[in-house]
């Protein structure tokens, strides 16, 4: 049973985009072996846009650019197999892809068929390009039944940037993660902004589908395909793996592995996070409390941004997410520049002092226990940082 939990692997595009081949495969899925990325659940080795021709054969079929991949894509799906992985391909839902290749609009069962001979195991499907008079719930129903037509479990990744409130349908048309945003970028504010446009849409997130808040950025340091704006602090990477963490989203790693810094390898691999991550019950964060704080907007970030600048309303947020094993997380996220202290007060995380109980309270990052604490919890965090808390209720004597 695919997806049971947030799919987990690493994807082309953020570093390589159209630079990719089959001897960068190999040795990509060669690191997530040795390096441990398998062991911690990075199983799915995704190859994005622009690895085909840019014309379908006289049968009509997708054809890998022999220049990229000259032994075809049966081939390199073998050698991912063979290492212990699963491989993804992309296509799109449109006429063309986004970088302009042939694509599955009006061919989606036929590419499906294409897919699963080849030994597909993930099929990203984004929304370039996509005709104005066609239905886009009906071409996603489409790709998802082809899917299932071949026989093959295929994790199907759709992408179409919340086209339609797609967090309303895509559980219910067969989608096992969806994309309701538009491309991150190696950047503070983008994944900032992703990350906010979604919280009124988490809960629409849970076993077998799961919003997708896009491949993380974390280790990139704008070396890549997607490096726009002012380059991410280690504190802002740690910010952003966290939230995906909490979130309970897809972690798809966008970095090269063959030279990220040992620093954010092993943060990627964190067992405590990763466990929040893939946590059984898969339930969304709940936010405990927001504080406005000002951000100013710099001149260099106007020139930047990609999508217009928001005011991010409550710069000191403070979650709690449910955990199986009657556990929970305390997360503080100071979305500010400057140090601050953050408050939760336990009556809002529904624990009241009234109740008799308080939190044992164990730093995600230290792994140092603070011991019981209850009415209230407040921590100071630098800017654009975040401190985490696994804890456990235990009753208050009177």
């Amino acid at each position: 049973m695919i997806a049971k939990r947030p799919p987990m692997g690493w994807n082309s595009w953020n570093t390589f985009g159209k630079d990719i081949n089959e001897t960068l495969v190999f040795e990509i899925a060669d690191i997530m072996v040795k390096e441990g990325y398998l062991e911690k659940g990075y199983e799915y080795l995704v190859i994005d846009d622009c690895w085909a021709l840019k014309e379908r054969d006289a049968e009509g079929n997708l054809v890998p650019d022999p220049e990229k991949f000259p032994h075809g894509m049966k081939y390199v799906a073998d050698y991912v197999h063979n290492a212990g992985l699963k491989i993804g391909i992309y296509s799109c839902a449109g006429i063309l892809t986004c970088a302009g290749y042939p694509s599955s609009y009006d061919h989606e069962y036929e590419d499906a068929r294409l897919f699963a001979s080849w030994g597909i195991d993930f099929l990203k499907y984004d929304f370039c390009n996509f005709p104005q008079n066609a239905d886009c719930k009906t071409r996603y129903l489409t790709m998802s039944m082809a899917l299932k037509a071949t026989g093959r479990e295929i994790l199907f990744s759709a992408c179409n940037w919340g086209r339609e409130e797609s967090w309303s349908w895509m559980r219910s048309i067969g989608a096992h993660m969806y994309r309701s945003t538009g491309d991150i970028f190696d950047n503070y504010r983008s994944f900032i902004n992703i990350f906010q446009s979604q919280v009124e849409h988490l809960c629409q997130s849970g076993p077998y589908c799961f919003n997708d808040l896009d491949m993380l950025t974390v280790g990139m340091y704008n070396q890549g395909n997607v490096a726009v704006g002012k380059p991410c602090t280690e504190n802002e990477y740690r910010m952003q793996f966290t939230l995906w963490c909490l979130v309970g989203t897809p972690l798809f790693i966008g970095a090269d592995l063959r030279s990220i810094c040992p620093k954010l390898k092993d943060m990627l691999q964190n067992k405590a996070l990763l466990e929040i991550d893939q946590d059984e019950e898969s339930r969304p964060p709940y936010l405990v409390s927001k504080r406005s704080v000002h951000v100013p907007v710099s001149d260099e970030e106007r020139k930047t941004a990609i999508e217009p600048l928001k005011r991010i309303g409550g710069q000191l947020l403070t979650f709690l997410k449910i955990l199986s094993d009657f556990e929970f997380v305390i997360a503080y996220y100071n979305l500010h520049t400057d140090e601050h202290e953050i408050l939760c007060s336990f009556a809002d995380a529904g624990i009241p002092l009234a109740s008799g109980y308080g939190l044992s309270m164990t730093d995600v990052f230290t792994g140092e226990n603070i011991g019981v604490v209850n009415d209230y919890h407040k921590v100071s965090v630098t800017g654009h940082d975040c401190r985490l808390y696994r804890c456990k209720m235990v009753k208050i004597d009177a």
